[in-house]
């Protein structure tokens, strides 16, 4: 008889580990397009939370507030190890990590981009995460 089964991923990027009914459980390890200075978007997931935990390494949440589709401002938060973070549905959010970061991911295994608008980033929104992103480092 079979108690458990193991899973896991040391990777690049995202990678399913498992799903069970609607739920789905995943790593996301470095990978360069999150890059404070690579990042492309912000995306929210409209039907279902998202539950972030980081395991290994450092991760920067960023949070936008949008109004008609235009990000207006953009806050960070520096990920603290083995802490549950549970971001609604309906929140732009991004994220970035370190070349050693290891983030445990739940959410609702229907989470595709077809539920999950994206706001592309202008130069000025990059300049807002970068800001974000120095203010909370230096706290």
């Amino acid at each position: 008889m079979k108690y458990y089964d193991i899973y896991d991923f040391n990777g690049i990027g995202y990678e399913k580990l498992f799903h069970h009914r609607d739920w789905r459980v995943a790593v996301l390890n470095y990978i360069d397009e999150l890059e404070v200075d690579a990042l492309k978007y912000m995306e929210a997931h409209n039907l279902t939370d998202e539950v972030f935990v980081l395991l290994e390494g450092s991760c920067h949440l960023f949070f936008a507030e949008v109004i008609h589709d235009e990000i207006k401002s953009i806050c960070a938060l520096n990920l603290e190890k083995h802490k549950v973070y549970k971001i609604p549905a309906g929140i732009f959010h991004t994220h970035t990590l370190s070349h050693d970061a290891k983030l445990l991911i739940i959410e609702e295994e229907n989470t595709s981009d077809q539920n999950s608008p994206r706001i592309y980033l202008t130069e000025q929104d990059k300049e807002m995460i970068k800001e974000a992103y120095e203010r909370e480092r230096n706290v």
